[in-house]
């Protein structure tokens, strides 16, 4: 049990990342943080789940792997069949909000323990320094499901649109064997392969074994014109806003603001993301903690931004459709609104896909680093000193899957593989605020234990929100990552050669 709690020194941690064989690139200041940290968090989730989170939904479960765990305790084992879920009305802007102020107890979290551990791998480097190398791995393993299926989900979104985007506007169709997932819910589809969704994620991947300095000014452009899209849409559609609309704000009271925040929780996952740039920060203990917390603040004015502006030009019944914002501009007659929109959209997912996979690439590379896995992963391009074997690996390891299954499949897993990591670097606080209390920290978690606590104990009751399928599969998933921890990691560790 003592070797898989062993722990490796926050200082040993350090001194590793400064080799120079492995050494990464340094360039990135609090924009270019802030900017990644937006690019993950803003995708198209902006124009999409505002509308439905505010209109509501019913779910319908067929069977009761697809039912809530919490459906399931409160209704004695027993699926319901038919759950309504109740729209938040214009209250969605309030929901932003209090979804905001829970996500910020984790990104407090992960703000202290990036300022004292400054290294590429984020929760799991944290969990290395505190919890012990088995937790270490699993929040590894489980960091590469989270990173990866979440951009395959992405990939498989941005395929539709941009298949759309060609047939609408530039009149071109694309063959239906190589223009959508082979498998859809579970059926062939009868495409052989969704070459879209491979195409987009290897040029990615290019750009990212190229460089940070190229792969971050990239992002910022992107950032840029997400941004413009979305400031287009909140300020020339503001004049239509007849605040009639906005009454009654909470048409079903606060049980609808509330729901309509679990709906759209999983619209701020990504600002751990920044975290994963630790090691090509210029001056990681002051950068990270602001780029982390200003992700947080920046994407928080947004949706509260979009909610108001689109609960507030069209009536919130009407919104509960698969492109809501488009769709309200559309009978509006703003079309010239609507192509911004549409454009940011696209831009959105493409900045998504790209921070993940750069993230993903660091996750795999702190891994090998520290022996866990094979060493090829933890290469360094000599030229353009970005972990260029990793990053290739992780772009097809991505790619594949998504050109074979549709955007469902993926969703939950990503959502609570996030949720687990939020677990984990919480705890990771409390652990190191007692075993050593008088290490420097650029940042502080106020109202310790209270903070992490209270993170811990929210993302609990959201992954208890997930359905009793997605929970199997990522049992199976850790079941399959024990397996390969005992047969190759605990064996090729850097603390097991001493």
């Amino acid at each position: 049990m003592s070797r898989l709690l062993r722990t490796r020194s926050i200082d040993a941690l350090i001194a590793a990342s400064e080799e120079p064989e492995r050494r990464l690139h340094k360039t990135l200041g609090p924009w270019s943080l802030t900017a990644f940290g937006v690019g993950a968090v803003i995708g198209s989730g902006i124009f999409i789940l505002t509308g439905t989170a505010a209109a509501g939904q019913t779910l319908q479960f067929k069977s009761i792997l697809n039912a809530p765990i919490l459906d399931l305790l409160m209704n004695g084992g027993n699926a319901v069949s038919t759950i309504g879920r109740l729209g938040a009305g214009p209250g969605i802007s309030l929901s932003f909000l209090v979804t905001a102020f829970v996500c910020s107890f984790a990104a407090l979290c992960y703000a202290e323990l990036a300022s004292m551990i400054p290294i590429a791998g984020s929760a799991y480097t944290y969990a290395y320094a505190t919890l012990g190398e088995i937790f270490a791995w699993i929040i590894g393993w489980d960091l590469i499901l989270e990173y990866a299926v979440s951009n395959m989900a992405v990939a498989a979104g941005f395929s539709a649109y941009f298949n759309d985007l060609l047939d609408g506007v530039f009149h071109v169709h694309l063959p239906k064997a190589i223009s959508g997932p082979t498998f859809v819910n579970g059926a062939y589809s009868g495409s052989v392969f969704n070459l879209t969704a491979l195409v987009i994620l290897l040029l990615l991947t290019w750009v990212l074994v190229r460089g940070i300095k190229e792969s971050a000014s990239t992002n910022n452009v992107m950032v840029v014109i997400k941004l413009a899209a979305i400031m287009i849409f909140v300020i020339g559609a503001a004049h239509a806003v007849n605040t009639a609309n906005w009454h009654p704000f909470l048409p079903n009271g606060t049980s609808g603001m509330l729901t309509g925040a679990a709906i759209v929780f999983f619209t701020y996952i990504g600002f751990d993301s920044v975290s994963t740039a630790a090691e090509e920060c210029e001056n990681p203990q002051r950068d990270l903690p602001v780029g982390i917390i200003a992700t947080l603040i920046v994407c928080a004015a947004l949706y509260i931004s979009v909610a108001l502006v689109l609960t507030g030009i069209v009536n919130w019944k009407t919104l509960n459709s698969s492109a809501p914002v488009a769709d309200a501009l559309k009978s509006l007659g703003m079309n010239g609104i609507r192509g911004w929109v549409n454009a940011g959209a696209l831009v959105g997912m493409i900045s998504s896909l790209m921070v993940f996979q750069y993230g993903q690439a660091r996750i795999w590379f702190a891994m090998s680093r520290d022996g866990l896995l094979p060493k090829a992963f933890g290469k360094v391009h000599k030229k353009f000193r970005t972990p260029h074997v990793s990053t290739w690996i992780a772009g097809l390891f991505v790619g594949i899957p998504a050109g074979i299954w549709d955007i469902g499949t993926f969703a939950d897993l990503s959502n609570i593989g996030t949720l687990f990591a939020f677990i984990i670097v919480s705890a990771g606080v409390l652990v190191l605020r007692r075993t050593q209390p008088e290490r420097k920290r650029g940042f502080r978690v106020p109202w310790c234990p209270l903070l992490p606590i209270l993170s811990i104990v929210f993302c609990l009751i959201l992954m208890l929100a997930l359905p009793l399928e997605t929970w199997l599969r990522f049992f199976v998933w850790l079941a399959i990552g024990l397996v390969i921890y005992f047969v190759f990691g605990r064996k090729n560790s850097t603390l097991e050669a001493g």
